[in-house]
């Protein structure tokens, strides 16, 4: 159920009945002051003006065609033509009713589900996985869950950078260090042991590259034999992207990200695409040969001087770069996964990049124009000191080290809060309550700005958090472990009888219309609000609604039973959304 949509349809149709032109349709939004409705529908002024009309008189023959049904008590006109809506509380009961018996809390799958690809996490396999990957995993997956649950066919394109000249000198040094160790061993146990800590493993032989004589040479003919298809070299690449992966897969594991193996689908898989890729574009005219260089220039981004924007899709030497695999994989995800819509979860700073290919993608005839392809850019993350987020020595930061300190800091705090858990209880509830605190801080920020890592702010129990939103969810549940009430069993009529419960259920059944809007606009924030806004607006009913006070009358009592099961359900459904878990008892 989407409020504003069937506001929406409803205005339009009285619009369109009043003889307004159709291209000047209404604007509905949620009331942003007590007193002005529940509701709020403008285009009455801007259809006036185009007509040349008053725009009261407009509105009051707007009101005339609308057909308000069950939904709408009351419309009211005010200033130069705004329309204040209120819906009916038996409207508004009926939606919860419904809501209360659905699994999906009365939220209907897409009536015309898409097929969407999504491309985000794709660590390079050369490294571990450091803080700079966390937006891109934990933005990217949440908009994978949201446009699952609406009904769209996700799928997820974790474009790993395994391939290209770094290789080489990874694989020189992989191949020295298999020979040199314990001859009895297996090669994969071998590999599995020198690439125990990637980092490591790379500064070594990084060093060699750079200091060994002779040894930046094999590594070159390394890179050779590997574009070269030779067997024994894809081998040992082979093992060394499993074992790469799998320390990814052990940190998409602790984050509860659902990216699989399967959804890996790095650079390499592109490879014999490339010359193909390359050379009808010459043969097309739309890239040219320029000092040696394969080059499309783009006239559609060109400067203030009307200079073409250069991509440069083949090097002189003949190498491929980034521009060429991400043509590539554009091609791939439109042509051979018939996506209908292609999010690439990107660091802003790779806006040019990502333009221009979008852009000669267009110009190619790459993808059909329905098809849509969007950059959901993030800023970065930074620390306290405004810059991003480092080591104490300026090193890279492990996504694996940050995470442990975050389920760590949290069994402090939770220990703290309640010492008369057990240690597994309290484990659990460290690791649950730090990784929901490290994703929720990230989420609920605006993801096109940089926002501050802050322990202290992330893993408060006060405020927009994660830990806050789990601890109103367990709140809410021991509600019926105290009255042992199982929520399944509750009956009876939802009455909205006061403000208070009135408030609750128009904010209750405004989610649909909120994942709506994430899954429209890909800012995973606007959930983050509302689930906030939600928590806070059952405060405000709790306090002024007794639920299991001794007086209150029976109906009354379930009625408020069955308004505190969705706040509930809506928050588990929401923070489950967002990648976060919840906790029955904290």
């Amino acid at each position: 159920m989407n409020i504003r949509q069937l506001l929406t349809d409803k205005f339009q149709a009285a619009m369109l009945a009043a003889g307004i032109p159709e291209d000047c349709g209404p604007v509905v939004a949620p009331a942003k002051k007590a007193g002005f409705g529940d509701y709020q529908a403008n285009g009455a002024m801007a259809a006036a003006k185009r007509m040349g009309t008053n725009p009261r008189e407009l509105a009051a023959g707007i009101l005339e065609q609308l057909d308000r049904g069950d939904m709408i008590e009351k419309v009211e006109i005010a200033g130069p033509g705004f329309m204040n809506i209120h819906l009916s509380n038996a409207w508004l009961a009926a939606q919860l009713a419904a809501a209360q018996r659905d699994e999906r809390l009365n939220i209907a799958p897409a009536a015309q589900p898409q097929t969407v690809v999504i491309d985000y996490s794709h660590p390079n396999l050369a490294k571990e996985m450091h803080v700079g990957h966390l937006r891109s995993t934990i933005i990217g997956d949440a908009l994978a869950r949201l446009l699952e649950f609406q009904g769209h066919k996700v799928i997820r394109q974790n474009h790993m950078g395994d391939w290209g000249t770094q290789f080489g000198m990874l694989l020189a040094h992989l191949s020295d260090k298999l020979e040199s160790n314990d001859a009895g061993a297996g090669s994969d146990q071998k590999a599995k042991v020198a690439l125990a800590d990637l980092e490591v493993f790379y500064r070594e032989a990084k060093v060699r590259f750079d200091e060994e004589e002779g040894f930046d040479d094999r590594a070159r003919e390394y890179v050779v034999k590997l574009q070269g298809g030779d067997p024994a070299c894809l081998k040992l690449w082979q093992q060394f992207i499993d074992i790469s992966i799998s320390h990814s897969e052990e940190i998409y594991d602790k984050l509860n990200v659902t990216l699989k193996r399967s959804d890996v689908y790095g650079e390499s898989r592109y490879n014999d695409d490339l010359p193909v890729l390359v050379q009808e574009l010459l043969d097309r005219g739309i890239a040219v040969e320029d000092q040696g260089a394969i080059v499309v220039f783009l006239e559609e981004m060109a400067d203030k001087e009307g200079n073409p924007s250069p991509m440069i899709i083949r090097k002189k030497g003949g190498g491929y770069l980034y521009s060429t695999t991400d043509l590539a994989a554009i091609r791939y995800r439109a042509n051979q996964l018939h996506a209908d819509r292609i999010l690439y979860v990107v660091d802003a700073r790779q806006s040019l990049h990502l333009q221009q290919a979008f852009t000669a993608s267009r110009k190619a005839g790459f993808l059909p124009e329905s098809v849509s392809l969007e950059h959901c850019a993030f800023g970065t993350m930074m620390g306290d000191d405004g810059k991003p987020f480092k080591t104490r020595t300026g090193g890279t930061v492990k996504l694996s080290a940050l995470l442990d300190e975050a389920i760590e800091r949290a069994q402090k705090l939770v220990a703290d809060k309640n010492p008369d858990l057990s240690p597994d209880e309290c484990a659990q509830i460290g690791r649950t309550v730090g990784i929901g605190a490290v994703k929720y801080a990230d989420l609920s920020k605006t993801r096109t700005n940089d926002y501050a890592f802050n322990w202290n702010a992330m893993l408060s129990f006060e405020g927009n958090t994660a830990p806050y939103l789990q601890y109103a969810y367990t709140r809410v549940r021991s509600i019926f472990r105290r009255a042992g009430i199982d929520p399944g069993e509750l009956s009876g009529d939802i009455q909205l009888g006061t403000a208070e419960e009135r408030a609750l259920a128009i904010k209750l059944c405004q989610f649909g219309e909120v994942l709506d809007q994430v899954a429209k606009d890909t800012f995973p924030h606007v959930l983050c609000g509302y689930l906030y806004d939600l928590a806070s607006g059952y405060m405000a009913f709790y306090e002024a609604c007794p639920v299991l006070r001794e007086g209150v009358e029976a109906d009354v009592r379930n009625s408020r039973l069955q308004l505190c099961d969705l706040v509930a359900r809506t928050i588990a459904a929401g923070l489950d959304l967002l990648g976060i878990e919840v906790l029955e008892k904290m």
